[in-house]
């Protein structure tokens, strides 16, 4: 069976770049899950859990939701990464990085990057609004799949990191996305975090002098 979020990442995808194994079978789960909307002019958007956008929120309540961690996965465009990079259209840009989804309802977006070594990595790139978070969040996709199962809010929000969920949400509980993380260990054989910090490395902001962290690094030099 054909999956259209992946047809439409590969259409995007630069020469050279593999969609990491981990990724398709997360696309094939929401799909197979119908975890999606299809938009008016043909845009496949995937969910980890679909109320929010099919109820319209309408189950919300003021200090708690369910569903874990809110996330689209959609195919960005490459050119829209100019912005980003102050108007800067270079081909190192668009070789190494591509956008998969949104990770804040603010703008903020995550993106697979070629690291110097060859390394595929997930990234994050902050809104620069709200969201400032631009660094590695994962090392590798199984990785993203267990920070995405920790059941935080967004994961746009490194202020959150250092604890457990809703220990940082001024009493707004997120509750855990049970499905999910069910999904992830058995498909996987791996366990889930209590924090962000234990997957994420070097958390840096859009505005930090300076950082250990790869991607800010290589992201900085653009504006050098």
């Amino acid at each position: 069976m054909n999956n259209k979020l992946i047809a439409q990442l590969q259409k995007v995808l630069p020469n050279g770049m593999i969609l990491p194994k981990e990724l398709i079978l997360l696309y094939r789960w929401i799909e197979e899950n119908r975890l999606y909307i299809d938009t008016g002019d043909d845009c496949r958007i995937g969910f980890l859990y679909l109320e929010k956008k099919l109820k319209l929120e309408e189950n919300w309540k003021d200090n708690e939701r369910e569903g874990g961690t809110t996330i689209e996965f959609v195919a960005g465009k490459p050119d829209d990464l100019k912005s980003w990079f102050g108007g800067k259209d270079d081909d190192q840009i668009r070789q190494r990085l591509c956008v998969f989804a949104q990770s804040g309802g603010e703008g903020s977006e995550s993106a697979l990057w070629l690291a110097e070594n060859g390394d595929l990595k997930i990234v994050h790139l902050g809104s620069g609004t709200d969201s400032l978070l631009t660094c590695v969040l994962a090392d590798n996709f199984v990785d993203f799949l267990r920070l995405l199962a920790i059941g935080y809010d967004e994961i746009c929000w490194d202020e959150n990191f250092p604890f457990p969920p809703n220990e940082n949400n001024n009493g707004f509980i997120v509750k855990p996305n049970i499905k999910f993380q069910n999904w992830v260990r058995e498909s996987f054989n791996v366990e889930i975090p209590k924090t962000a910090l234990e997957i994420v490395k070097h958390p840096a902001r859009l505005g930090d002098e300076n950082s250990e962290d790869e991607f800010f690094n290589w992201h900085k030099k653009f504006f050098e």
